[in-house]
C-alpha cells in the first residue's frame, strides 16, 4: 500500500497520552529517539500525520517512495510530540506548534505570545538515519545532534573521502590507522561530532565548512584524537579547534559521544551555560528515551542501550 493512501484518515485522538516532562536544567539534555522499523501501525502513522501542518503533509508526501515518506513523517512527528511534552504554559497540543527556519535553514519553534507570558528558552534538533530518528532538547543552550549508523557505507575510499571535508590533523590521524574496520569507525564518529557541532552553530555544512575546524579529545594528559571504546570518558573532553586560531581550543561547546542501541553512534553538542567558569569541567547530565510517541515511553539511561564513548557526560 502506497504511504499517500495510508495517510488519509483523519487524526482523532487526544495528545493527552502524551507523558508530560519538566524541562531539562543547565548543562542537561534530553534525548528521544524512534525507530522506524518499530512503528508498523498505519492507524499510527495516520495519527502522526494529523499532528503535521499542510505545509509539513505536503512535504511528506513528496518524498520518493514509501520508507522516505514514513522516515520524514516521523521525523515531523517526533518534533511535535517531544516538544509537547514539556507543558511549557500548560497544555500544549502538538498540531498547535508553528516552526520556522533561520537564515541556514535550522528549525525554530515560534511561541504563541500571550499577555504576562515570557516565552520558554526551549532549543531542540533533530538528526535521523534511515535506522533511527532522534531529537534533542536543551533550555537556553543552543544544540546540535547527529545519530549515524556504525556500519554506514562509504561510497569512496575512507581517507579519499577525508580529504574532502575533513581537516589535515583529521586527515593524518586517520591515516595513522592501519586496521580498516578501525579507521572506518573513527571516521564515522568524527564525522557525528563535526556535524553536531556545526548543526549547534546554526549555520549548516555550506556555512561552516568541515575543513575550517578540528575535533580534538582533550585528556588530564594529552590533547588526541583518540576516539576509542576503551578511552576514559570521565577524564576526556571533546573540544574544538579552529584553524584560523590553531591555538585556540574553543571553550563555549560541551560535546557529548555515544553509542546507541549497539548499532549507531550519537553525538551531542551543546552551549556551555554562561554561569560555568572558563576552564571549569561540568559534565553535560544526558537523559535518554526511546519511545513510540503515544504508545510507550522507556527512559534507556544507565542501561546497555546508551554507552558513553567521549566527552564528559553524567547519565
Amino acid at each position: 500500500m502506497k504511504m499517500r493512501c495510508c495517510f488519509q484518515r483523519s487524526f482523532c485522538s487526544a495528545s493527552s497520552s502524551l507523558v508530560p516532562v519538566q524541562l531539562p536544567s543547565p548543562m542537561e539534555t534530553h534525548f528521544w529517539y524512534v525507530l522506524p522499523d518499530q512503528v508498523k501501525s498505519v492507524s499510527l502513522l495516520n495519527q502522526y500525520m494529523g499532528l503535521l501542518s499542510p505545509i509539513e503533509k505536503e512535504n511528506v508526501l513528496s518524498m520518493p517512495g514509501h520508507q522516505l515518506q514514513k522516515r520524514a513523517l516521523l521525523a515531523r512527528a517526533l518534533v511535535r510530540t517531544t516538544i509537547a511534552r514539556y507543558q511549557i504554559n500548560g497544555h500544549v497540543d502538538p498540531r498547535s506548534l508553528k516552526f520556522k527556519k533561520n537564515i541556514h535553514g535550522k528549525p525554530e519553534v515560534v511561541w504563541q505570545s500571550e499577555d504576562g507570558w515570557c516565552q520558554p528558552h526551549l532549543h531542540f534538533n533533530i538528526s535521523h538515519s534511515s535506522s533511527m530518528i532522534a531529537c534533542g532538547v536543551t533550555s537556553n543552550s543552543r544544540i546540535g545532534i547527529d545519530v549515524e549508523e556504525k556500519q554506514r557505507k562509504i561510497k569512496n575510499n575512507i581517507l579519499a573521502f577525508a580529504r574532502r571535508y575533513f581537516s589535515l590533523h583529521e586527515i593524518e590521524y586517520l591515516s595513522s590507522i592501519s586496521d580498516s574496520e578501525v579507521q572506518h569507525q573513527e571516521f564515522i564518529k568524527l564525522w557525528t561530532l563535526k556535524e553536531a557541532y556545526v548543526k549547534a552553530l546554526g549555520k549548516g555544512f555550506s556555512a561552516a565548512p568541515f575543513k575550517t575546524f578540528t575535533i580534538h579529545v582533550k585528556t588530564d594528559y594529552k590533547r588526541s584524537f583518540v576516539l576509542a571504546e576503551d578511552l576514559l570518558f570521565e577524564a576526556s573532553e571533546i573540544m574544538v579547534e579552529s584553524l584560523n586560531d590553531p591555538k585556540s581550543l574553543t571553550s563555549s561547546w560541551q560535546f557529548a559521544l555515544l553509542e546507541l542501541v549497539g548499532s549507531h553512534y550519537a553525538a551531542i553538542c551543546m552551549e556551555k551555560d554562561k554561569s560555568i567558569k572558563v576552564g571549569m569541567k561540568v559534565p553535560v547530565r544526558l537523559t535518554a528515551w526511546k519511545t513510540i510517541p503515544f504508545v510507550e515511553d522507556e527512559c534507556v539511561s544507565g542501561t546497555d542501550a546508551v554507552i558513553p564513548i567521549g566527552g564528559l557526560i553524567k547519565l
